[in-house]
């Protein structure tokens, strides 16, 4: 049977949302990247023939004298500066685009992953500009003076606006998905689908594949494809030494995790009023509890006090043990506690032991078994709330079956 939440785990920011919440968190999340869109779109559709003056320039340098780009549609002239001014809006929010998908995603995620995905959307962002600046200062300038040379003689070079408009979108979106191949390497490594040493047994695949990528992306024409496919090979060499770094920092990262982890708990909190825990008098405990049993080291160190370095935690089936006593001495049906207790010891604000009727059960053992009602519960918080009590106020058997629990709350 599912237990049911409390009202504070239903207010905590980590717990389930239902399906509905989430699908409208991402319809925020688009309405606003839209929004984004249209303000810068707002900002720039008035300059948007001078920001196509800007973009042929790298063609119009290279055309024939006299001659000029045409348009042979009649809403070219208006829609083309159009697409390429909500293209540049697109291009120029990306960051604000990336940023309300990460805001999205970010909550599904270990706090190790957010630190990891946080750098390499920024990093990919910054990398997919500077493939686009590539090709308009570098690859355009070549492949255009290669393309109006090759034309035949008496053939006049007159481009549509559309048609190399849709050329040169195609060559920014391919050189700056090029210039990402360092972020595919960092998760393919880290999402262990690959290793460094792998990718570099492969490497003369990668090479023949990084140059049929550029055929299918670039125009037919070898020099675009060779300078697509050149920037790629040298990126891959650059991803496969930042994995081997994050390998590295990934490893050390564990082994810290590792080393924490492999650490004892930490000693329970003295008892109210700075006094040390009550000396051990049992001579002869229950199994499991080390203390007096023949074979067994005591967890209690000379002066009497609990030992932690001696301490051993009891398994399921002794402390299943331990709890049976404590509800045997509540029936009569065994020893109580209290008997092995010295003449005259008692627990705060009670009688002394020895007066107090045999039917009753003590307060520590009952918390003891309040702790069990509430671990089969599932409320461990409470219950550790309730073991600090049994540990300022219990003997030492009490206080070794609280410490016992304690270890196995920490497992």
């Amino acid at each position: 049977m599912a237990k049911k939440q409390t009202d504070a785990e239903q207010d905590s920011p980590f717990a389930e949302q239902p399906f509905v919440a989430h699908l409208l968190e991402l319809r925020d999340r688009l309405l606003r990247a839209v929004i984004a869109v249209g303000l810068v779109f707002l900002g720039i559709f008035p300059f948007a023939n001078d920001l196509y003056v800007v973009v042929a320039e790298p063609l119009m340098a290279h055309l024939p004298e006299g001659t000029s780009m045409i348009a042979t549609e009649v809403a070219s002239p208006f829609l083309t500066p159009f697409k390429l001014s909500l293209m540049a809006s697109i291009l120029v929010a990306l960051p604000f685009l990336l940023y309300q998908l990460w805001a999205f995603v970010a909550p599904g995620l270990y706090k190790h992953e957010q630190r990891m995905v946080l750098p390499l959307v920024a990093s990919s962002t910054i990398l997919f500009y500077v493939g686009m600046l590539f090709a308009y200062f570098v690859v355009f300038p070549l492949v255009f003076a290669f393309l109006v040379g090759a034309a035949p003689e008496g053939v006049t070079v007159a481009t549509d606006i559309a048609k190399y408009l849709d050329f040169i979108i195609t060559l920014f979106f391919a050189f700056g998905l090029a210039f990402e191949v360092p972020i595919a390497t960092i998760l393919l490594v880290w999402m262990g689908a690959t290793t460094p040493d792998a990718l570099v047994q492969k490497r003369p695949y990668i090479v023949v594949g990084a140059f049929v990528i550029g055929m299918f992306l670039t125009p037919p024409d070898v020099i675009s494809q060779t300078l697509l496919a050149l920037p790629m090979l040298v990126l891959f060499e650059l991803g496969i030494i930042l994995s081997r770094i994050f390998l590295r920092q990934k490893e050390k990262a564990e082994a810290a995790r590792d080393a924490e982890g492999s650490q004892e708990p930490p000693p329970p909190p003295p008892p109210p009023g700075g006094g040390a825990p009550r000396p051990a008098t049992q001579t002869a405990g229950a199994a499991g509890f080390g203390a007096g049993v023949p074979g067994e080291p005591s967890p209690f160190d000379d002066q009497g006090r609990l030992d932690s370095s001696r301490f051993v935690a009891l398994t399921e089936d002794e402390m299943d043990a331990e709890l049976d006593r404590a509800e045997a001495e509540e029936t009569g049906q065994g020893p109580r506690q209290e008997d092995q207790k010295p003449k005259g010891e008692h627990n705060d604000d009670q009688g002394p032991a020895d007066d107090e009727p045999e039917h009753e059960l003590d307060p520590v053992d009952a918390k003891l078994r309040r702790i069990q009602a509430l671990r089969e519960e599932g409320k461990e918080t409470e219950a550790r709330l309730v073991l600090y009590e049994v540990l300022a106020e219990g003997n030492d058997n009490q206080i070794f079956v609280a410490r016992n629990i304690l270890a196995q709350l920490d497992s």
